[in-house]
């Protein structure tokens, strides 16, 4: 299991826009075979901020969903919303050993 955040920050006038298209690439993602979770959240206190947790089930997953039709899109479609670059961090699963997902 590989699990991904995605930190995100919007330009404050692209929040309900960026929403949109991001609901339209998780609700997608989640069909995907390696795909076991795709989370989507929403800083509290600072609505322009977003984490989208990402839990792939092997290594080769996440090279897959980059390669999607909806990834792509997605990319393309909120590029010009992002107030800084996007950033990433990966984390191995430790508890539940075995999620099941």
């Amino acid at each position: 299991m590989l699990i991904v955040h995605v930190q995100v920050q919007v330009r404050p006038e692209c929040i309900e826009a960026f929403k949109a298209a991001t609901l339209a690439n998780a609700r997608a993602s989640v069909r995907e075979p390696g795909i076991a979770r795709f989370d989507v959240v929403q800083q509290a206190d600072d609505p322009a901020r977003f984490v989208l947790v990402e839990a792939y089930r092997d290594a080769a997953a996440p090279a897959a969903h980059k390669e999607t039709a909806h990834y792509t899109a997605w990319r393309d479609t909120v590029a010009p919303m992002m107030a800084a670059p996007r950033t990433s961090v990966k984390f191995a699963n430790v508890f539940p050993e075995d999620a099941g997902w």
